[in-house]
């Protein structure tokens, strides 16, 4: 607890909270759109569920700091191109965030009602563990943004751990307004997938060695985000 002493550790400590709750931004619209199709009183427990993964991961991970740099040494070379475990990863992630998500817009633009799930506690459980599975492993791509983040920012763990925990407990307490929200307008929805579709993109990008800034992407998300508001406010008034 000594570091605690400087004003540098508190400094890295505030910073590196603020870029873990930016970083964090789509898995928790991936983590509201999955919840919401849960029945109304499951659905807190399985964001808080989702979230509680993501803590865990990030946390083992940031324990295993030496491990997480060695995914990022080549595994293998085809044309010239040096595949890491890190790559490999972001690109099952990616394509599997763009696989989701255009699933997922099929079944909203195509019209299709979504089936009720039974009220039975046998179906109501095994739709909860398939979607928190599914919390679970995109947890695990979202979590090498956080944790190379973490270990850019300073080489104190306590520091790193702090940050983590205390993001994740901000990104709990809002995850339900911000959930609630996306299922009030369902052209919100399209536009959180639209979002996750390009977060898969630049994941597939990034595990190709094609950086591409999220902050565009949350740029473009946040003018279209404001223009839906416009719009939904428009449609409000003219009701």
């Amino acid at each position: 607890m000594e570091i605690f002493l400087h004003s540098e550790a508190w400094i890295a400590l505030l910073t590196l909270t603020v870029l873990e709750i930016v970083l964090g931004i789509d898995n928790i619209i991936f983590i509201s759109l999955l919840t919401n199709k849960l029945p109304v009183e499951n659905r807190p427990k399985a964001r808080t569920a989702g979230i509680a993964l993501a803590l865990i991961f990030r946390i083992i991970m940031l324990l295993g700091i030496t491990w997480i740099i060695g995914l990022t040494e080549p595994l293998f070379t085809i044309f010239g191109f040096s595949a890491t475990g890190r790559d490999l990863v972001l690109l099952a992630g990616g394509l599997f965030l763009i696989g989701k998500s255009t699933s997922e817009i099929h079944h909203k633009v195509g019209g299709e009602q979504e089936v009720e799930a039974k009220k039975d506690k046998k179906a109501i459980s095994k739709g909860f563990l398939q979607i928190i599975l599914q919390i679970g492993l995109i947890d695990i791509v979202f979590s090498f943004d956080s944790i190379l983040t973490a270990i850019g920012m300073t080489e104190q763990l306590l520091v790193m751990i702090l940050a983590v925990v205390i993001s994740l407990v901000v990104m709990l307490i809002f995850a339900g307004k911000i959930a609630a929200f996306i299922e009030r307008y369902p052209t919100l929805q399209i536009l959180a997938l639209a979002f996750l579709i390009l977060i898969g993109f630049v994941l597939i990008a990034d595990g190709l060695h094609q950086h591409i800034s999220k902050g565009y992407i949350y740029f473009a998300v946040a003018f279209s985000l404001a223009i839906e508001v416009v719009n939904i406010r428009i449609r409000k008034k003219s009701n």
